[in-house]
Protein backbone atom coordinates (compact mmCIF):
# COMPACT_ATOMS: atom_id res chain seq x y z
CA UNK A 1 0.00 0.00 0.00
CA UNK A 2 3.21 2.36 -0.29
CA UNK A 3 1.29 3.95 -3.71
CA UNK A 4 -1.35 5.17 -1.82
CA UNK A 5 1.15 8.21 -0.10
CA UNK A 6 3.16 8.50 -3.70
CA UNK A 7 3.63 12.35 -4.30
CA UNK A 8 3.40 11.55 -8.31
CA UNK A 9 -0.03 10.11 -8.26
CA UNK A 10 -1.46 12.69 -5.66
CA UNK A 11 -0.14 15.48 -8.39
CA UNK A 12 -1.65 13.84 -11.15
CA UNK A 13 -5.35 14.58 -9.06
CA UNK A 14 -4.74 18.12 -10.12
CA UNK A 15 -4.43 17.31 -14.13
CA UNK A 16 -6.68 19.39 -15.93
CA UNK A 17 -5.44 17.95 -19.52
CA UNK A 18 -9.00 15.97 -20.41
CA UNK A 19 -7.25 14.31 -23.38
CA UNK A 20 -5.15 12.48 -20.73
CA UNK A 21 -7.80 11.22 -18.64
CA UNK A 22 -9.71 9.64 -22.09
CA UNK A 23 -6.05 8.17 -22.28
CA UNK A 24 -6.41 6.65 -19.16
CA UNK A 25 -10.10 5.64 -19.81
CA UNK A 26 -9.27 3.36 -22.75
CA UNK A 27 -5.91 1.69 -21.31
CA UNK A 28 -6.82 -1.56 -21.53
CA UNK A 29 -4.67 -2.38 -18.11
CA UNK A 30 -5.55 0.61 -15.93
CA UNK A 31 -2.41 1.65 -13.21
CA UNK A 32 -2.63 3.73 -10.52
CA UNK A 33 -1.64 6.76 -12.76
CA UNK A 34 -5.50 6.28 -15.30
CA UNK A 35 -6.95 6.13 -11.37
CA UNK A 36 -6.35 9.58 -10.29
CA UNK A 37 -6.34 11.33 -14.07
CA UNK A 38 -9.74 9.88 -13.85
CA UNK A 39 -10.43 11.34 -10.64
CA UNK A 40 -8.90 14.71 -11.44
CA UNK A 41 -11.15 17.89 -12.70
CA UNK A 42 -9.70 17.50 -16.38
CA UNK A 43 -12.17 14.04 -16.19
CA UNK A 44 -15.29 16.92 -15.80
CA UNK A 45 -15.61 17.25 -19.28
CA UNK A 46 -15.13 13.03 -19.88
CA UNK A 47 -17.77 12.42 -17.37
CA UNK A 48 -20.49 10.92 -20.23
CA UNK A 49 -17.49 9.05 -21.43
CA UNK A 50 -16.71 7.44 -17.89
CA UNK A 51 -20.39 7.02 -17.27
CA UNK A 52 -20.69 4.57 -20.39
CA UNK A 53 -17.98 2.62 -19.75
CA UNK A 54 -19.29 1.92 -16.38
CA UNK A 55 -22.43 0.37 -17.54
CA UNK A 56 -20.56 -1.71 -20.48
CA UNK A 57 -18.34 -3.08 -17.68
CA UNK A 58 -21.05 -3.67 -15.43
CA UNK A 59 -23.60 -5.52 -17.57
CA UNK A 60 -20.14 -7.16 -18.64
CA UNK A 61 -19.32 -8.77 -15.18
CA UNK A 62 -22.49 -8.21 -13.49
CA UNK A 63 -25.63 -8.59 -15.87
CA UNK A 64 -28.44 -7.53 -14.40
CA UNK A 65 -28.02 -8.71 -10.53
CA UNK A 66 -28.32 -6.42 -7.62
CA UNK A 67 -27.85 -8.59 -4.28
CA UNK A 68 -29.72 -7.29 -1.44
CA UNK A 69 -28.62 -7.81 2.41
CA UNK A 70 -29.78 -6.15 5.59
CA UNK A 71 -27.97 -4.63 8.62
CA UNK A 72 -28.61 -5.82 12.00
CA UNK A 73 -27.25 -3.71 14.93
CA UNK A 74 -26.34 -5.67 17.89
CA UNK A 75 -25.38 -2.63 19.94
CA UNK A 76 -25.05 1.19 20.13
CA UNK A 77 -22.71 1.27 23.51
CA UNK A 78 -19.21 3.15 22.37
CA UNK A 79 -16.64 4.19 24.14
CA UNK A 80 -15.32 6.08 20.87
CA UNK A 81 -15.83 9.33 20.58
CA UNK A 82 -16.20 9.98 16.91
CA UNK A 83 -17.19 13.25 15.87
CA UNK A 84 -19.59 12.78 13.13
CA UNK A 85 -21.42 9.41 14.45
CA UNK A 86 -24.50 9.16 16.53
CA UNK A 87 -23.38 6.26 18.54
CA UNK A 88 -20.12 8.32 20.26
CA UNK A 89 -19.77 7.85 24.03
CA UNK A 90 -20.66 11.45 24.61
CA UNK A 91 -24.45 11.84 23.00
CA UNK A 92 -27.08 11.07 25.49
CA UNK A 93 -28.70 8.68 23.52
CA UNK A 94 -30.80 5.33 24.42
CA UNK A 95 -27.67 2.44 24.85
CA UNK A 96 -28.65 -0.99 24.14
CA UNK A 97 -27.16 -3.98 23.48
CA UNK A 98 -29.04 -7.02 22.11
CA UNK A 99 -29.63 -10.36 24.03
CA UNK A 100 -29.33 -13.21 21.73
CA UNK A 101 -33.01 -13.94 22.18
CA UNK A 102 -33.65 -10.34 21.22
CA UNK A 103 -30.82 -11.18 18.09
CA UNK A 104 -33.18 -14.11 17.08
CA UNK A 105 -36.28 -11.91 17.17
CA UNK A 106 -34.44 -9.18 14.96
CA UNK A 107 -33.57 -12.24 12.52
CA UNK A 108 -37.32 -13.95 12.56
CA UNK A 109 -38.03 -9.77 11.01
CA UNK A 110 -35.23 -9.86 8.45
CA UNK A 111 -35.68 -13.39 7.29
CA UNK A 112 -39.61 -12.50 6.63
CA UNK A 113 -38.28 -10.19 4.17
CA UNK A 114 -36.74 -12.57 2.69
CA UNK A 115 -33.22 -11.50 2.56
CA UNK A 116 -30.69 -14.24 3.35
CA UNK A 117 -27.62 -11.91 3.68
CA UNK A 118 -27.09 -10.54 6.98
CA UNK A 119 -24.60 -8.09 8.18
CA UNK A 120 -23.53 -7.71 11.95
CA UNK A 121 -23.04 -4.33 13.18
CA UNK A 122 -21.73 -3.16 16.36
CA UNK A 123 -20.24 -0.01 18.31
CA UNK A 124 -17.06 -0.26 19.79
CA UNK A 125 -17.87 -2.09 23.37
CA UNK A 126 -15.31 -5.01 23.30
CA UNK A 127 -17.35 -5.54 26.78
CA UNK A 128 -20.21 -5.71 25.64
CA UNK A 129 -19.75 -7.36 22.32
CA UNK A 130 -16.95 -9.87 22.56
CA UNK A 131 -15.87 -12.19 20.52
CA UNK A 132 -17.83 -14.73 22.37
CA UNK A 133 -20.95 -12.67 21.99
CA UNK A 134 -19.91 -12.46 18.52
CA UNK A 135 -19.81 -16.13 17.71
CA UNK A 136 -22.92 -16.82 19.35
CA UNK A 137 -25.00 -14.01 16.60
CA UNK A 138 -23.29 -15.62 13.93
CA UNK A 139 -24.15 -19.01 15.08
CA UNK A 140 -27.52 -17.56 15.53
CA UNK A 141 -27.80 -15.39 11.73
CA UNK A 142 -26.76 -18.90 10.22
CA UNK A 143 -29.76 -20.23 11.70
CA UNK A 144 -31.29 -18.56 9.29
CA UNK A 145 -29.36 -16.86 6.29
CA UNK A 146 -27.19 -18.45 4.25
CA UNK A 147 -24.48 -15.63 4.77
CA UNK A 148 -23.04 -13.18 7.27
CA UNK A 149 -20.74 -10.43 7.77
CA UNK A 150 -19.53 -8.05 10.18
CA UNK A 151 -18.82 -4.44 10.64
CA UNK A 152 -17.87 -4.62 14.47
CA UNK A 153 -13.88 -2.43 15.91
CA UNK A 154 -11.09 -4.52 14.67
CA UNK A 155 -9.54 -7.47 16.71
CA UNK A 156 -6.69 -9.33 15.98
CA UNK A 157 -6.30 -12.27 13.65
CA UNK A 158 -7.08 -14.96 16.24
CA UNK A 159 -10.46 -13.33 16.92
CA UNK A 160 -11.37 -13.11 13.28
CA UNK A 161 -10.21 -16.84 12.89
CA UNK A 162 -12.39 -17.80 15.96
CA UNK A 163 -15.40 -16.14 13.86
CA UNK A 164 -14.70 -17.50 10.58
CA UNK A 165 -14.75 -21.14 12.76
CA UNK A 166 -18.25 -19.50 13.68
CA UNK A 167 -19.68 -19.42 10.04
CA UNK A 168 -18.68 -16.22 9.20
CA UNK A 169 -18.18 -14.94 5.80
CA UNK A 170 -16.89 -11.64 5.79
CA UNK A 171 -15.86 -8.57 7.13
CA UNK A 172 -16.81 -4.73 6.27
CA UNK A 173 -14.71 -2.04 7.81
CA UNK A 174 -14.28 1.46 6.14
CA UNK A 175 -11.41 3.66 7.06
CA UNK A 176 -13.55 6.24 7.32
CA UNK A 177 -10.89 8.49 6.01
CA UNK A 178 -7.45 7.85 4.69
CA UNK A 179 -6.38 10.84 5.33
CA UNK A 180 -4.17 10.18 8.62
CA UNK A 181 -4.32 14.01 9.88
CA UNK A 182 -8.01 14.52 9.18
CA UNK A 183 -8.30 10.44 10.90
CA UNK A 184 -6.78 11.91 13.89
CA UNK A 185 -9.12 14.80 13.92
CA UNK A 186 -12.17 13.32 14.27
CA UNK A 187 -11.02 9.59 16.16
CA UNK A 188 -9.75 11.74 18.93
CA UNK A 189 -10.49 8.97 21.60
CA UNK A 190 -10.94 4.92 21.86
CA UNK A 191 -9.68 2.08 20.55
CA UNK A 192 -10.48 3.81 16.66
CA UNK A 193 -7.51 6.30 17.36
CA UNK A 194 -5.07 3.63 15.91
CA UNK A 195 -4.83 4.49 11.80
CA UNK A 196 -2.87 1.53 11.18
CA UNK A 197 -4.30 -0.73 13.41
CA UNK A 198 -7.82 -0.15 11.71
CA UNK A 199 -5.84 -0.25 8.34
CA UNK A 200 -4.77 -3.69 8.26
CA UNK A 201 -7.75 -5.24 9.84
CA UNK A 202 -8.76 -6.65 6.16
CA UNK A 203 -5.42 -8.14 5.75
CA UNK A 204 -5.87 -9.60 9.48
CA UNK A 205 -9.17 -10.79 8.13
CA UNK A 206 -7.94 -11.90 5.30
CA UNK A 207 -5.28 -14.09 6.73
CA UNK A 208 -7.92 -15.59 9.10
CA UNK A 209 -10.24 -16.99 5.98
CA UNK A 210 -12.83 -14.85 5.49
CA UNK A 211 -13.78 -14.82 1.93
CA UNK A 212 -15.91 -11.01 1.56
CA UNK A 213 -13.52 -8.08 2.42
CA UNK A 214 -14.77 -4.95 2.15
CA UNK A 215 -13.08 -1.53 2.11
CA UNK A 216 -14.78 1.34 2.34
CA UNK A 217 -14.35 5.76 2.68
CA UNK A 218 -16.92 7.75 4.72
CA UNK A 219 -16.74 10.83 2.14
CA UNK A 220 -17.39 14.30 3.92
CA UNK A 221 -14.21 14.27 6.06
CA UNK A 222 -11.29 15.44 3.81
CA UNK A 223 -10.92 15.54 0.02
CA UNK A 224 -12.71 13.49 -2.12
CA UNK A 225 -10.47 12.97 -5.25
CA UNK A 226 -7.65 11.80 -2.50
CA UNK A 227 -10.19 9.85 -0.82
CA UNK A 228 -10.84 8.09 -3.65
CA UNK A 229 -7.66 7.81 -5.00
CA UNK A 230 -6.29 5.76 -1.59
CA UNK A 231 -9.68 3.88 -1.67
CA UNK A 232 -9.25 2.50 -5.34
CA UNK A 233 -5.68 1.45 -4.53
CA UNK A 234 -6.28 -0.21 -1.10
CA UNK A 235 -8.94 -2.11 -3.19
CA UNK A 236 -6.60 -3.10 -5.87
CA UNK A 237 -4.11 -4.35 -2.88
CA UNK A 238 -6.87 -6.23 -1.35
CA UNK A 239 -7.49 -8.12 -4.98
CA UNK A 240 -4.15 -8.84 -5.63
CA UNK A 241 -2.98 -10.20 -1.97
CA UNK A 242 -6.32 -11.68 -0.89
CA UNK A 243 -7.06 -12.99 -4.29
CA UNK A 244 -9.50 -15.94 -3.48
CA UNK A 245 -11.67 -13.52 -1.23
CA UNK A 246 -14.24 -10.99 -3.14
CA UNK A 247 -13.20 -7.25 -2.24
CA UNK A 248 -16.13 -5.13 -2.51
CA UNK A 249 -15.87 -1.64 -1.75
CA UNK A 250 -18.78 0.83 -0.18
CA UNK A 251 -19.27 4.60 -1.04
CA UNK A 252 -21.31 6.23 2.25
CA UNK A 253 -21.31 9.96 2.17
CA UNK A 254 -21.90 11.78 5.44
CA UNK A 255 -25.39 12.83 5.99
CA UNK A 256 -27.59 13.28 9.08
CA UNK A 257 -24.61 13.78 11.71
CA UNK A 258 -24.77 14.98 15.27
CA UNK A 259 -25.52 18.96 15.52
CA UNK A 260 -22.61 20.08 17.01
CA UNK A 261 -20.52 18.64 13.99
CA UNK A 262 -20.05 20.64 10.67
CA UNK A 263 -19.03 18.08 7.42
CA UNK A 264 -15.62 19.08 6.64
CA UNK A 265 -15.68 18.23 3.15
CA UNK A 266 -19.18 17.58 1.85
CA UNK A 267 -19.63 16.40 -1.41
CA UNK A 268 -22.87 16.61 -3.71
CA UNK A 269 -24.66 13.74 -5.83
CA UNK A 270 -22.82 14.49 -8.80
CA UNK A 271 -19.43 13.97 -6.55
CA UNK A 272 -20.74 11.03 -5.57
CA UNK A 273 -21.28 9.53 -9.12
CA UNK A 274 -17.92 10.75 -10.34
CA UNK A 275 -16.47 8.39 -7.72
CA UNK A 276 -18.83 5.77 -8.47
CA UNK A 277 -18.09 4.98 -12.17
CA UNK A 278 -14.44 5.71 -11.66
CA UNK A 279 -14.21 2.98 -8.93
CA UNK A 280 -15.86 0.79 -11.57
CA UNK A 281 -13.72 1.58 -14.52
CA UNK A 282 -10.80 1.31 -12.64
CA UNK A 283 -11.97 -2.21 -10.13
CA UNK A 284 -14.13 -3.78 -12.84
CA UNK A 285 -14.58 -7.11 -10.73
CA UNK A 286 -15.39 -5.48 -7.14
CA UNK A 287 -18.66 -5.08 -6.01
CA UNK A 288 -19.77 -1.68 -4.98
CA UNK A 289 -22.86 -1.13 -2.82
CA UNK A 290 -24.74 1.79 -2.18
CA UNK A 291 -25.84 2.95 1.71
CA UNK A 292 -29.93 3.51 2.37
CA UNK A 293 -28.30 6.96 3.27
CA UNK A 294 -29.28 7.75 -0.37
CA UNK A 295 -32.50 8.62 -1.59
CA UNK A 296 -34.82 6.01 -3.27
CA UNK A 297 -34.45 8.13 -6.83
CA UNK A 298 -30.90 8.62 -6.14
CA UNK A 299 -30.24 4.79 -5.72
CA UNK A 300 -32.72 4.04 -8.53
CA UNK A 301 -30.41 6.18 -10.79
CA UNK A 302 -27.14 5.15 -10.10
CA UNK A 303 -27.98 1.53 -10.39
CA UNK A 304 -26.48 1.27 -13.92
CA UNK A 305 -23.11 2.80 -12.92
CA UNK A 306 -21.63 0.25 -11.07
CA UNK A 307 -23.66 -0.77 -8.30
CA UNK A 308 -23.90 -4.67 -7.59
CA UNK A 309 -25.60 -4.89 -4.00
CA UNK A 310 -27.84 -2.67 -1.99
CA UNK A 311 -29.16 -2.72 1.81
CA UNK A 312 -32.85 -2.98 2.12
CA UNK A 313 -35.65 -2.05 4.59
CA UNK A 314 -32.35 -0.92 7.29
CA UNK A 315 -32.83 0.29 10.70
CA UNK A 316 -29.44 1.42 12.32
CA UNK A 317 -30.40 1.17 15.81
CA UNK A 318 -30.73 -2.29 18.21
CA UNK A 319 -33.81 -3.69 18.35
CA UNK A 320 -35.32 -1.90 15.29
CA UNK A 321 -36.59 -4.22 13.19
CA UNK A 322 -39.06 -5.61 16.34
CA UNK A 323 -40.16 -2.31 18.03
CA UNK A 324 -39.15 1.23 16.25
CA UNK A 325 -37.15 4.10 18.34
CA UNK A 326 -36.18 1.67 21.31
CA UNK A 327 -32.82 3.03 20.81
CA UNK A 328 -30.66 5.68 19.38
CA UNK A 329 -29.44 5.32 15.78
CA UNK A 330 -26.46 5.29 13.88
CA UNK A 331 -27.37 8.04 11.69
CA UNK A 332 -30.88 8.92 9.60
CA UNK A 333 -31.86 6.83 6.58
CA UNK A 334 -33.26 8.46 3.30
CA UNK A 335 -34.35 4.87 2.01
CA UNK A 336 -37.06 3.55 4.29
CA UNK A 337 -38.73 1.48 1.08
CA UNK A 338 -39.27 -2.31 2.50
CA UNK A 339 -37.46 -4.97 0.79
CA UNK A 340 -40.15 -6.35 -0.99
CA UNK A 341 -40.57 -2.57 -2.42
CA UNK A 342 -36.80 -2.27 -3.12
CA UNK A 343 -37.13 -5.69 -5.02
CA UNK A 344 -40.59 -4.97 -7.11
CA UNK A 345 -38.82 -1.39 -8.27
CA UNK A 346 -35.65 -3.27 -9.50
CA UNK A 347 -38.00 -5.87 -11.20
CA UNK A 348 -39.32 -2.61 -12.51
CA UNK A 349 -36.47 -1.68 -14.04
CA UNK A 350 -35.36 -4.63 -15.47
CA UNK A 351 -32.78 -6.17 -12.53
CA UNK A 352 -32.51 -9.13 -10.82
CA UNK A 353 -32.83 -8.87 -7.01
CA UNK A 354 -30.65 -11.20 -5.84
CA UNK A 355 -31.65 -12.71 -2.32
CA UNK A 356 -28.88 -15.13 -1.80
CA UNK A 357 -25.40 -15.26 -3.17
CA UNK A 358 -23.70 -17.16 -1.27
CA UNK A 359 -23.50 -21.30 -0.35
CA UNK A 360 -22.40 -22.75 2.99
CA UNK A 361 -20.39 -25.57 0.93
CA UNK A 362 -18.09 -22.73 -0.06
CA UNK A 363 -16.96 -21.68 3.68
CA UNK A 364 -14.54 -23.81 5.67
CA UNK A 365 -14.50 -24.25 9.22
CA UNK A 366 -11.27 -25.78 9.80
Amino acid sequence: MALMDSPRLQSLLENRDSDRVRAALHRPNKRPEDLALMLSPGADSVIEEIAQEAKRISRERFGFTIGLFAPLYLSNICVGKCSYCGFRADLKIKRRTLTQDEIKAELDVVASYGIRDVLLVSGETPRNVSTEYMEQAIRSTLEVASSVSMEIAPVAMEDYRAMRRAGATGLTLYQETYDQDAYNKVHFFGPKGDFMYRLEALDRAGEAGLRKLTAGALFGLSHWRLEGLRLGLHAAYLQKRWWESQISIGLPRLKGTPENFDIPKPIDDRTLVHLLIVMRVFLPDVGISISTRETPEFRKNVLGLGVTQMSAGSKTEPGGYTEANVSGDQFSISDERLPKEVAEDLLSMGYDPVWKDWDRSFVSTV
